[in-house]
């Protein structure tokens, strides 16, 4: 350890005599210590520890009010993992004081009367070991701002990918986009109001707009045709959640992978009659039934280009009687308790031609 970063390190001295504090400061001060903090009262230790950040503490053992195993228990208290050195001042050499003191975290000891060329080596020795760790922590902690920060960079490319893989589903299906913004909100606050936790509801938010991605694999003569679809182009058309579940899988992160199960079992039925694996009742995953419930709903209230807009009362009738067939009963209990904050979103994000 160089010598100016040690001269630069914060020494506490705390012991009762104001002789032994004058002593130790003119012993330290002769090899340019510039930052010495004198404690005549152990009391004040603590406050004192809390706005200096010693990178060493003398201490004395005997004192009034509070002996030197009582501060090293105060301060061993604080979990600090950058706990200083503490160096025992005492007078007493006997085994069982080392061993006691030891045993309450001392690092070393210094005799008294002061021996100078003693005590300015285990000052040196024990400042270069502790800034030599301090240094390190450092620097593991600056090694995991910057883990913690590129893989925030590297979530947020993700996302953007996702949200753009999205778009390009709708705007094949001659969608707007704002259709994906509405069903995902309602998807969001319907899991987060069936116990979803707020990151759980986040992932839904940006995982929902995937629900749809497998229509990208859909030929145009079927996907927009303006008239109803033969049962040829039917069984073509419900080949894109598998689609979607393809595109989506082979990543690891959360987000994919409820992307993937979205738009594997959205098109799915309570009653088991959806499509594509013909699954019911729980079997479907809940996330694949929140999204059939956002979905319908927007899709019913929304005018295309081959349909007009069904009015919201009748979209909420039509979801409401399909609880138990097409629904899960307890997300279409959760919508209806919902309702307003979904309207309210629904008018929030309203289509340009509405």
């Amino acid at each position: 350890m160089n010598d100016p970063l040690r001269r630069q390190a914060r020494i506490f001295m705390v012991d009762d005599e104001p002789a032994n504090l004058k002593l130790l400061g003119k012993m330290l001060g002769s090899r340019n210590y510039e930052h010495l903090v004198a404690i005549q009262d152990p009391r004040q230790v603590l406050d004192r520890y809390a706005v200096e950040r010693p990178d060493l503490i003398l201490l004395d053992i005997n004192m009034p009010h509070l002996d030197g195993y009582q501060v090293m228990a105060q301060l061993k208290a604080l979990n600090d993992p950058l706990l200083p050195p503490i160096v025992i001042l005492t007078a007493q050499h006997g085994r069982e004081t080392l061993l006691k003191a030891l045993a309450a975290g001392a690092r070393d000891f210094i005799g008294k009367p002061f021996d100078m060329a003693e005590l300015l080596m285990r000052v040196n020795n024990l400042l270069d070991a502790h800034l030599a760790h301090r240094m390190l922590h450092d620097q593991k902690g600056l090694l995991e701002e910057m883990v913690r920060s590129r893989t925030e960079e590297l979530n947020q490319t993700r996302l953007q990918v996702v949200r753009r893989l999205g778009r390009a589903a709708e705007y094949r299906d001659n969608e707007t986009g704002y259709h994906i913004v509405r069903m995902s909100e309602y998807s969001a606050l319907l899991a987060r109001h069936l116990g979803w936790s707020d990151a759980a509801g986040d992932l839904m938010l940006n995982a929902s707009p995937m629900h749809d991605i497998g229509k990208i694999g859909i030929p145009d003569a079927v996907l927009l045709k303006p008239g109803r679809l033969d049962a040829d182009e039917t069984a073509i058309i419900r080949t894109h959640p598998e689609i979607g579940a393809s595109i989506l899988a082979g990543d690891d992160s959360e987000l994919l992978r409820l992307a993937r199960s979205i738009a594997l079992t959205h098109h799915e039925k309570w009653d088991g009659s959806g499509y594509p694996a013909g699954l019911a009742g729980l079997a479907i995953p809940q996330a694949g039934r929140i999204v059939a419930v956002a979905d319908v709903f927007d899709a019913l209230t929304s005018r295309r280009p081959y349909k007009k807009a069904w009015a919201v009362g009748e979209a909420v009738s039509h979801v409401l009687d399909n609880a138990g067939r097409h629904f899960d009963p307890e997300v279409v209990r959760c919508f209806e308790q919902q309702l307003p904050q979904i309207l309210a979103i629904r008018d929030q994000h309203q289509e340009p031609h509405d």
